[in-house]
């Protein structure tokens, strides 16, 4: 009896530290697909920094509570709408992404050669186009969550923690750098969104 006490002690001990191995790992691998995804929150938050005058902790909260909510919301999406609509969603999710990044991008561009030389808005209307075209890659990976059956309610608030992180970092990058080179930092901000619309669009329609 002493001896199957100890083979079972060994036994479940094993057990306990190879699922603390796999949740480990399996919080890795969500660690480093939240920073994938933040990427672009990131990106478009560099770029919104160059536009504003004088930056306030408010523009930077405000900036990365959009990005963190849309980023962590558009997996749970995903994951509920799952393979009823994978057909749909994945047929026009990256259009919407490409036609929203290359208008704001233009629009940033074209606002280097006005008058009016900052925006420091960020309201409803300047965010919530923003928030979407970043977050669009998101819904695709809730869809995939769906299928692996992982805890969506924890993935979304590491997706949606992280992106807020990065995102709240960005915007002061970016005004840091546009402050000295603001209409040339505008003017390149611009060309990336614009890149990164056409790259999203050139990914999904298998040309690269």
């Amino acid at each position: 009896m002493g001896r199957t006490s100890v083979v079972m002690c060994i036994l479940t001990t094993r057990k306990v530290i190879t699922n603390m191995v796999s949740d480990l790992m399996n919080f890795i691998e969500l660690f480093l697909v939240s920073i994938g995804l933040a990427m672009d929150a990131f990106a478009v938050s560099v770029c919104k920094g160059l536009s504003m005058k004088k930056l306030y902790f408010s523009h930077m909260f405000i900036v990365g509570i959009y990005f963190g909510l849309f980023q962590g919301f558009m997996p749970m999406i995903g994951y509920f709408l799952g393979s009823v609509f994978e057909k749909i969603i994945i047929s026009v999710d990256h259009w919407v992404a490409f036609v929203l990044l290359v208008l704001i991008g233009f629009n940033m561009i074209k606002e280097t050669f006005s008058n009016d030389e900052f925006d420091d808005k960020v309201n409803f209307k300047a965010m919530f186009p923003l928030a979407i075209a970043t977050s669009i890659d998101a819904l695709s990976v809730g869809i995939t969550f769906a299928f692996l059956r992982v805890n969506i309610f924890l993935s979304v608030l590491i997706i949606g923690i992280i992106t807020f992180v990065i995102s709240f970092i960005g915007v002061s990058v970016g005004n840091r750098f546009g402050s000295k080179y603001r209409a040339l930092a505008q003017k390149v901000g611009g060309i990336i969104l614009i890149f990164m619309g056409i790259k999203i669009l050139v990914e999904h329609l298998g040309l690269i």
